[in-house]
C-alpha cells in the first residue's frame, strides 16, 4: 500500500503548522519551503479545512493554522480522509467483478491487514509526528 502525493503533501501543512503554531502562514510559504506546487497545496489546505484541521485568518496578516491541537489530530483520521481508495484489491469495491471472490481467502486477510493499519496510525497525533522533531524540523522548515 502506498499513500498518495496528496496526503503527503496534507501531512506536510499539518507538520509545518504544528512546529510552530502561533505563527499564521501562507500556502506560498509552505509551497516554498517544501518546493510543492502551490496550486496544488491549495487544493489539499481546503481539503484539510473542510475536514476541520485547518483553519483560515483572512486579512492583511492572515494566513492558515490548526484548527485544534495537534494531540486531537490521529493520523489515520487524516488519511482516511485525504484518501479516496482504500481498496487494496478489487473485491473490497462494491460491485467487484472477481470470479473467486466467495471462495477466496485473500480478502479477509487483506481486510485484517488494513484494519492493523489503522490501529497503529489511530494511536499517533499530528502532535507525535513533531514531538521529539521540533528543533530539526524547525531548522528545516526555515531554509
Amino acid at each position: 500500500m502506498q499513500i498518495t502525493r496528496y496526503s503527503d503533501y496534507a501531512f506536510r501543512v499539518l507538520i509545518f503548522l504544528a512546529v510552530d503554531p502561533d505563527h499564521l502562514a501562507t500556502i506560498e510559504e509552505i509551497a516554498q519551503r517544501h518546493g510543492i506546487s502551490k496550486a496544488h497545496l491549495m487544493k489539499v489546505v481546503h481539503a484539510l479545512g473542510a475536514n476541520g484541521y485547518v483553519e483560515t485568518v483572512r486579512g492583511r496578516n492572515g494566513g492558515l493554522r490548526l484548527a485544534r491541537p495537534p494531540e486531537q489530530i490521529r493520523v489515520g483520521d487524516v488519511i482516511r480522509s485525504t484518501e479516496a481508495n482504500l481498496a487494496l484489491v478489487e473485491c473490497f469495491a462494491p460491485a467487484s467483478g472477481c470470479r473467486i471472490e466467495p471462495a477466496c481467502g485473500l480478502r479477509p486477510l487483506l481486510g485484517e491487514a488494513l484494519d492493523a493499519f489503522f490501529a497503529v496510525l489511530d494511536r499517533h497525533t499530528v502532535a507525535d509526528l513533531v514531538a521529539r522533531r521540533r528543533k530539526s524540523l524547525e531548522r528545516l522548515l526555515a531554509s
